[in-house]
């Protein structure tokens, strides 16, 4: 059985028998980024003679379900990491400031974000939770990780088993904070079910985009069609449930969703709640027909918000010099070849330029 998934490495470790407190020593030491006989104790004196036998073979397995095969580093001190799976399948993975890391839940993407890349070729596969949980072993080794979002290529909610067990095992044996596990989705009823029943509750991040139901459906055309109230609705109970405000993301697109009419849509949908507003002003892809505000502008809706008793943050993607931010991310083949579009260049107009 190969051990793409938390519960199957569970099943193996049993097998060589490895009660409960052996099970927790071997998988707090992988997801650490320790060797798997690690522990305040020496192995020979706390581990059964089969499971520290069967040790080796079991690291080398978990070592490779991924393996990096290239790494662009940023000039901002991130790095974008082209991480390949056993399959030969490729996901990327990003080192973030100050000890984060954004990690992949899906090779490819369903949800056809119009101003994205991740999607530009569906879905091709499920990442498995120990897939996801190697990322972060991989990163680990290379500088300290101590926060974790769900924001790389997929949609989290379509695959919410492999990344319920890669959350848990991350909050309760991976030394990180529960509100530094995030969750990011563009909403999903089974999230609102799933999340507040866990042992470990995720921060919510949450893809608004927009206030207009309409033009919801069309830059996010497989979404499901929950309208921008209703998600908003759906994340404030959560928020108060758990204590974390929710993260709304919102890529800021010039023309479609920078208007007045939005700012007072967003003023009207968050005003009073439990809520940050990220403001995240597009990063340019080649061959997307989008484009972000200028500087000025997008600080200016940001102060806008701000003076009307919305929190919001201006956010730039980390990375975007080596195609690492928000949107970016894909399934690559040919890693000696990075394709950026200058800044310079202005792109057509986009076809949903007229939907407001």
């Amino acid at each position: 059985m190969s051990l793409t998934r938390i519960e199957y490495l569970r099943q193996r470790l049993r097998a060589l028998g490895a009660k409960p407190a052996h099970e927790q020593r071997v998988l707090r030491a992988w997801v650490q980024g320790h060797a798997l006989d690690h522990g305040p104790r020496a192995a020979e004196h706390s581990l059964p003679l089969a499971l520290r036998n069967a040790l080796p073979a079991l690291s080398a397995e978990l070592d490779g379900l991924v393996r990096l095969r290239s790494e662009h580093p940023g000039e901002d001190g991130s790095a974008r990491l082209l991480v390949e799976l056993g399959d030969g399948q490729t996901v990327e993975s990003v080192q973030l400031l100050r000890d984060g890391l954004c990690v992949s839940s899906q090779v490819g993407c369903a949800v056809g974000c119009v101003f994205c890349m991740t999607g530009r070729d569906g879905l091709l596969r499920q990442v498995g939770s120990a897939e996801i949980i190697a990322q972060v072993v991989l990163a680990r080794r290379r500088r300290p990780v101590k926060k974790v979002v769900f924001m790389g290529m997929g949609e989290p909610a379509h695959n919410l088993d492999n990344v319920m067990e890669a959350i848990e095992l991350l909050g309760l044996y991976g030394n990180i904070g529960h509100k530094n596990l995030v969750f990011s989705t563009v909403g999903d009823p089974r999230v609102f079910e799933r999340l507040p029943r866990g042992p470990v509750k995720p921060a919510l991040a949450l893809s608004l985009h927009t206030t207009d139901a309409a033009l919801r459906e069309k830059l996010l055309p497989r979404a499901p069609r929950i309208t921008p109230d209703e998600l908003v609705e759906l994340g404030e109970r959560y928020a108060r449930d758990t204590g974390y405000p929710i993260q709304y993301q919102w890529t800021l697109l010039e023309g479609i969703n920078d208007s007045e009419a939005e700012i007072d849509g967003i003023v009207r949908l968050l005003a009073g709640k439990y809520a940050i507003m990220n403001m995240i002003p597009y990063n340019t892809n080649e061959g997307l027909d989008f484009k972000r505000p200028d500087a000025e502008r997008a600080a200016e809706i940001a102060r806008s918000l701000h003076r009307r008793g919305v929190l919001t943050k201006l956010r730039n993607s980390a990375g975007q010099d080596v195609e690492g931010g928000c949107g970016q991310l894909r399934a690559r083949h040919d890693p000696s070849v990075v394709k950026l579009v200058p800044r310079t260049r202005r792109a057509a107009a986009s076809p949903l330029a007229g939907s407001q």
